[in-house]
């Protein structure tokens, strides 16, 4: 018997036709310093047609149809603002590639990123031009043109050899609809998203049609985001960084208002924000949470709309969603996910008839995958490790929504290194943790990151999150580093709100809470602790700094309490 429903595409052209005429009242705002800018979702969806005609009559992007079929691709240089929207929309509808840049990553990798990619145009915001300027002259020829959104900037790309275009004035002159592309296979190429590239040169990873279709599906459902109609989206997460983890589309599928930072993500602007827009649901990465929380503290804000949270891209520490909870009312809800799957794709929402205690111990974990993510546990054995909350081992996926390969460049299609990817086609993510029969995660340490110390492990992020419990902490990193009678030991790197506290405290503080063995002799007091380009913690560059002798180490003698090691 064969099924009788058609293969229709799902394709971001269907996501967009329908947000712009279902939820054609919807609303997107965009913070410009001490308001919104506000236009509807029928308006964006007339401004992406201008944009897609502009795209393809006027500067050539070519729309492909189909898996292998020659696509243009367009890069966006781009706060979290309205127009960013238009082309996370438009591009992809089209039948192009968008490819959303890292304005944070080093010149040298920004540049590696463009070419790998094949950029033929970049559009930036007139405010990010000078993160241009250091690589105009050596972009490469596929670079025909630079659009630039807003006022001003022009100055900065007088290097530029090709064609400088204003986006207002290049999408006023193209009418208000466009033939998005029916024809366009679920399968084909949308977007481009390029990882940190902290362990190496910016790996891509190419998402389709479908998973992105498939991913709105995952995180609008009560298990994960749990959007509605009756919601206002407030993404702190940088849209650039794995699609904005899903919630333009999403905000599209739903008809949710969208609130929108553009370069305005100090934490007093946050909070004001919040206070003016009174979104109902958010999202961002611990460090934001922690920077913001200082805020909320200190000062008098109405956030009483914002009641649900999602923090992701590193472990959150159990004490600072403890204290949105118990200070202002908001629960912080943990979850899981990298470059490689989309976003987050695991969400620490409890099960049904979990008591207070129990709930508490769901939410601090990173969550459940949806039944479209395959996992398993690996140990350094090779073999499988049972799913019992338990045994440990490195986290592996596969899935719709989960890359089975990078992008080759012109060297190839597909690339899959064997520290990636299994000889059966798993991602391994290099996260080491427990998994519970029914299901929830909890990720112990990154696979690079475990602290081999006279045989026995010690996890870096167990102290940091121990750290953190502390009120003097506002930051917490830890690190290995060399030790020539155990191989390697804890290095502690910390950030603090009062200049008195002394790493002896935070020495005593952390031998109170866990085995005395596991605690660091060294400690390095920083005014902020290294950060990548999506904000996690920059263990390398603590490496690179700690090699270099620029920590500011204090030694302390061991406290009481002999290595496990010396026991046997």
């Amino acid at each position: 018997m064969h099924s009788t429903m058609p293969d229709t595409p799902l394709t971001i052209a269907r996501i967009l036709r329908y947000g712009t005429t279902v939820h054609a009242s919807s609303r997107v705002s965009t913070w410009n310093g001490t308001g919104f800018d506000s236009r509807s979702y029928a308006e964006v969806g007339e401004r992406a047609a201008r944009l897609a005609h502009a795209l393809r009559d006027r500067l050539g992007v070519r729309p492909g149809t189909r898996v292998g079929s020659e696509q243009g691709v367009v890069g966006t240089l781009m706060w979290n603002n309205t127009r960013h929207l238009e082309l996370f929309v438009a591009v992809p509808a089209m039948g192009a590639v968008l490819h959303t840049l890292n304005w944070r990553m080093p010149a040298d990798q920004l540049l590696y990123t463009i070419g790998h990619a094949g950029d033929e145009v970049i559009i930036v915001d007139a405010g990010l031009t000078e993160s241009l300027a250091p690589v105009l002259a050596r972009l490469p020829e596929t670079v025909r043109h630079i659009i630039v959104a807003g006022h001003g900037g022009r100055e900065a790309l007088s290097g530029f050899t090709g064609e400088v275009h204003d986006y207002e004035e290049l999408i006023s002159d193209h009418p208000g609809d466009y033939p998005w592309e029916e024809r366009l296979d679920e399968r084909a190429a949308a977007t481009i998203c390029y990882t940190t590239g902290t362990t190496g040169k910016p790996k891509g990873v190419v998402y389709s049609h479908r998973s992105i279709f498939l991913h709105c599906l995952q995180v609008l459902s009560p298990s994960h985001y749990d959007m509605s109609p009756h919601d206002t989206l407030f993404p702190i997460a940088s849209m650039f960084h794995v699609i904005g983890w899903g919630i333009p589309h999403t905000a599209f599928f739903t008809g949710a208002d969208l609130l929108l930072p553009d370069r305005f993500t100090k934490a007093e602007s946050l909070a004001r924000m919040i206070d003016k827009g009174r979104p109902t649901f958010s999202a961002a990465v611990p460090t934001v949470w922690s920077s913001l929380l200082e805020e909320l503290d200190t000062r008098t804000y109405d956030t009483e709309s914002l009641r649900r949270a999602y923090v992701g891209g590193s472990a959150c520490p159990p004490a600072l969603m403890a204290a949105y909870r118990d200070r202002h009312s908001i629960e912080l809800l943990h979850g899981w996910g990298m470059t490689e799957t989309m976003g987050l794709v695991s969400a620490a929402v409890p099960p049904r008839g979990a008591d207070a205690d129990e709930e508490w111990a769901y939410r601090v974990s990173q969550g459940r995958f949806p039944p479209s993510v395959e996992f398993r546990l690996v140990g350094p054995d090779g073999a499988l490790v049972p799913c019992d909350g338990v045994a440990t081992g490195e986290l592996q996926l596969r899935g719709p929504e989960v890359t089975c390969a990078y992008h080759g460049g012109d060297e190839a299609a597909w690339v899959r290194p064997a520290e990636n990817f299994t000889a059966d086609g798993w991602l391994r993510t290099g996260d080491v943790g427990a998994i519970t029969a029914n299901g929830y995660l909890r990720l112990t340490d990154r696979v690079k990151d475990v602290i081999k110390s006279g045989g026995e492990f010690i996890s870096s992020v167990g102290l940091e999150n121990t750290l953190m419990e502390h009120s003097a902490v506002i930051e917490a990193a830890v690190i290995a580093v060399p030790d020539d009678r155990w191989g390697e030991r804890p290095l502690a790197t910390v950030s603090l709100r009062h200049n008195g506290i002394d790493p002896a405290e935070l020495r005593d503080f952390l031998a109170e809470r866990l085995d005395a063995w596991m605690v660091p002799e060294r400690w390095a007091v920083l005014p902020a602790v290294p950060k990548t380009s999506v904000g996690k913690y920059d263990k390398r560059a603590i490496r690179d700094q700690y090699v270099q002798g620029l920590l500011p180490i204090v030694r302390l003698g061991r406290h009481r309490g002999g290595h496990p090691a010396l026991k046997q």
